[in-house]
């Protein structure tokens, strides 16, 4: 049967109702459902599996890039280690989060962090063996999670590919932490990792932040020009004194380098966009924003060389936040492609 775009997509079909297998597809997905540190919302375990299955009502043609998934898309199966992991991980790291991280001299929670601090590395081991074959495989990676933590070895592995590689964090929140709550992969320090483990990485660009501790903030400023923080506050005020949105995405495109990793953490939108994310918080990025942002840094000429989209929680009164996901999804995989000459923007008027 020949697959037509324009028509419902098929039961059996894969995500964004397209037919590719890997074999065919420039840009492969790798669904990490792990969230075991999440320390307030839960439920972005779930996010893959939601998110392919919002994808099927995404239409696919895209005003400005056409005709992106020509260029292949396919959802790799999950593995189903981090399914188990994250269940062993998850209720030890409820003990240890309901103690604020304060073990004191309990040996029997001390044990269940150091737990689940050895399961997040080989959460990371897996996730850099998966993204090292995409890229052996000359493909594009796109990391499905989860919650912030699952893409450091993602990073990691683009790090070692692209010295001097970027990473554009679109997010509410630093995470600059470190081993917040006694977790050494907690979602709320894969930055922090990152900055201190990872020196292929040249520079850190933040946009959105709007909820962090001073010690987050005093670690960033250490890192001087290694990171730049782009405060929802600060792009609030611009707005404003009527500074326009394109003005100041051009100056947070100039901050980057010519390779560029994307870390989306979805409640880096306004919340009414994702209200069940784990930590939402009032202020944020509109959806048009965030893709003006994404389209910026391909229209600029340098390369994504992947991205990662995080902390979607599937509500239980409906599937909006998963709807979110998926357009977005699809707007980070479109640009990306640009970005590597896989596809054209279409010329507007």
């Amino acid at each position: 049967m020949s697959f037509d775009p324009n028509a419902a997509a098929p039961a059996d079909s894969g995500i964004f109702g397209l037919p590719y297998g890997p074999e065919e597809s420039q840009l492969l997905y790798l669904p990490v459902p792990w969230e075991a540190t999440t320390s307030y919302g839960g439920g972005t375990a779930g996010a893959p599996e939601a998110i392919r299955a919002a994808s099927r009502q995404v239409d696919l043609f895209d005003l400005e890039v056409e005709r992106p998934y020509e260029a292949g898309l396919h959802l790799l199966a999950a593995d189903s280690r981090f399914t188990a992991w994250n269940g062993e991980a998850r209720p030890l790291a409820q003990q240890v989060i309901a103690r604020a991280g304060a073990i004191g001299g309990d040996a029997r929670l001390a044990a269940a962090r150091d737990r689940v601090n050895a399961l997040g590395e080989q959460v990371n081991d897996v996730v850099s063996q998966r993204i090292a074959a995409i890229l052996d495989g000359d493909r594009v990676p796109g990391l499905i999670g989860g919650d912030h933590s699952t893409p450091f070895g993602a990073i990691r592995v683009a790090a070692e590919r692209y010295p001097g590689i970027a990473v554009l964090q679109v997010d509410a929140h630093m995470d600059l932490r470190e081993a917040y709550e006694g977790f050494a992969w907690s979602h709320a320090s894969i930055m922090h990792n990152v900055m201190t483990t990872v020196p292929g990485v040249g520079r850190l660009v933040q946009v959105g932040i709007r909820d962090f501790c001073e010690e987050e903030l005093d670690f960033a400023r250490d890192q001087g020009d290694r990171v730049r923080v782009w405060f929802d506050a600060d792009l609030a005020r611009r707005r404003f004194k009527g500074g326009a949105w394109g003005h100041t995405v051009s100056e947070i495109v100039a901050d980057l380098p010519s390779d560029v990793w994307i870390s989306f953490d979805i409640d880096g939108l306004d919340p009414r966009l994702c209200p069940h994310t784990g930590t939402p918080v009032p202020g944020g990025l509109d959806f048009n924003e965030a893709v003006w942002l994404i389209a910026a840094v391909a229209r600029s000429g340098r390369r994504i060389v992947g991205f990662d989209l995080n902390e979607v929680a599937p509500g239980p009164d409906g599937e909006w936040d998963a709807n979110v996901g998926a357009r977005l999804l699809y707007k980070l995989t479109a640009w990306t492609l640009v970005s590597r000459g896989l596809r054209a923007e279409l010329p507007r008027s």
